[in-house]
């Protein structure tokens, strides 16, 4: 009796020992608690993030050249040197100079998309000093200067990124969106692949009970003489055999944690268990609403697009260079001199100038020809590319809706399978055991009836 309480203290004591370390170091995970931290902290997450970052500031970028900029402008210079100088009469002059050049200078810059040119609106003011036997100063002014800067029979870069800026900047958006999905199938594998390893070691551990139970059963028959040598040396084998299964079983459960813990981002080292929701969703995904979403929101389908667009603008590109190309710049606006601010701003006079550069090759050897031809013949197999990639596209959402749609049933046939399966697994173990007089029921009077009604 003393004893029984004896053990029954130890065992309060054990409890309460086992109580300061509660449940809570496990981690517990269900498959949507792997997700949703995997979408937060996952380290493929934390890379589509950064790279979706960049993609939004180079699209901020594109917008910015679209919108007017204004801008501040000085460069002061101090000259105190012998200038060769060009006099009225024609004549040149090395000359001494002593003097201090300042100016500012605003601007108001707009970039024309569908000409590719760029209208401004300028002001400054120059302040001359001189110093030494005739020191004084004087100022220029340019209250108002309407400037225009064109290409003509050039490549229109603002009117070939306004089509495929967008685009690259939706397909970063659903790249994004897509890696979060990625994530979570991928993070559903890995948690899948953990928790089949628990299961694996749970059977194990199982396994190698019972052959170490057989096994200290079999040496009491064995030292009683009801069982050979040889049929020891085999339950002795099987003993091992499971303990190296079980050992195993542990390292792939211990890897497994590794590799979930380390997707997840979870830099707590306890222990993480895999709780599996047994309940299967009943989900049938409809085949042309599949289709209609994928063609929407795919990134592919958009990166499709944009290469096509690409193609174009090449082309366009290398005309650019093989033809005539002329540059026109023409600049309208006010000035005036004056020994003092207010002078220079008295009266101003109007000031006009053109400038027109042509360029036309004439003699190139079919070198620009050539550039336009290859530009043309790479537009064309992008083009056969992309309709090969929409088709490849199309056929992979039906075959992988088809066979989601195919998982259901198989799911419910290997549970029914299963069952019939471990219904069987048991009913031979049981007579397998009954037959050579190792079960444990043999040991343990008070279930041999019912072992053996079962059986029977």
């Amino acid at each position: 009796m003393k004893k029984i309480v004896h053990i029954f203290i130890l065992l309060m004591l054990f409890q309460n020992m086992f109580s300061q370390h509660p449940d809570t170091m496990t981690i517990r995970l269900t498959v949507k608690d792997a997700i949703e931290i995997a979408r937060k902290q996952s380290p493929d997450v934390l890379e589509a993030r950064h790279s979706f970052r960049s993609s939004y500031w180079n699209y901020c970028y594109y917008k910015a050249n679209y919108l007017p900029s204004l801008t501040f402008s000085s460069t002061p210079n101090f000259d105190h040197s012998i200038n060769k100088l060009t006099m009225p009469d024609g004549s040149a002059q090395f000359v001494q100079q002593n003097q201090l050049v300042t100016d500012a200078g605003l601007s108001l810059s707009q970039n024309i998309s569908f000409t590719g040119g760029t209208l401004s609106v300028n002001s400054s003011i120059q302040r001359l000093d001189l110093f030494g036997a005739n020191n004084g100063s004087s100022y220029q002014t340019n209250p108002i200067t309407i400037a225009y800067q064109q290409s003509l029979f050039g490549y229109n870069k603002l009117k070939w990124d306004s089509k495929i800026e967008p685009l690259r900047y939706d397909e970063a958006k659903k790249e994004y969106i897509e890696t979060l999905e990625l994530v979570a199938a991928k993070t559903t594998m890995k948690f899948f692949d953990f928790a089949k390893a628990q299961s694996d070691l749970n059977i194990a551990r199982t396994n190698y009970a019972n052959a170490d139970t057989l096994y200290t059963f079999a040496k009491r028959r064995y030292n009683i003489g009801t069982i050979n040598e040889n049929e020891m040396l085999q339950l002795e084998v099987n003993r091992l055999n499971e303990e190296s299964n079980m050992l195993n079983a542990q390292m792939e459960v211990d890897n497994f944690m590794k590799d979930l813990r380390f997707y997840l981002g979870i830099v707590d080292s306890s222990p993480i268990e895999a709780i599996i929701d047994v309940e299967v969703p009943q989900l049938i995904i409809d085949l042309d609403k599949a289709l209609i979403l994928s063609l929407t929101n795919s990134p592919d389908i958009t990166n499709m697009q944009r290469r096509k667009q690409e193609s174009q603008s090449n082309v366009a590109y290398a005309k650019s260079l093989a033809g005539l190309k002329a540059d026109v710049f023409a600049q309208f606006g006010l000035t005036q001199t004056g020994e003092g601010i207010r002078t220079a701003y008295k009266n101003p006079l109007s000031q006009q100038y053109i400038q027109i550069g042509i360029r036309l090759p004439i003699l190139d050897w079919g070198r620009g020809r050539g550039q336009i031809q290859v530009a043309k013949s790479n537009r064309d197999m992008v083009y056969t590319q992309v309709e090969q990639d929409k088709i490849d596209f199309e056929l992979n959402v039906v075959k992988t809706v088809r066979q989601f749609n195919l998982q259901l049933y198989k799911v419910n046939v290997a549970s029914r399978i299963d069952s019939q399966q471990a219904a069987a697994t048991m009913w031979h173990a049981s007579f397998i055991c009954w037959a050579n007089r190792l079960c444990l029921t043999s040991m343990l009077p008070s279930r041999k009836k019912t072992r053996r009604y079962a059986i029977t």
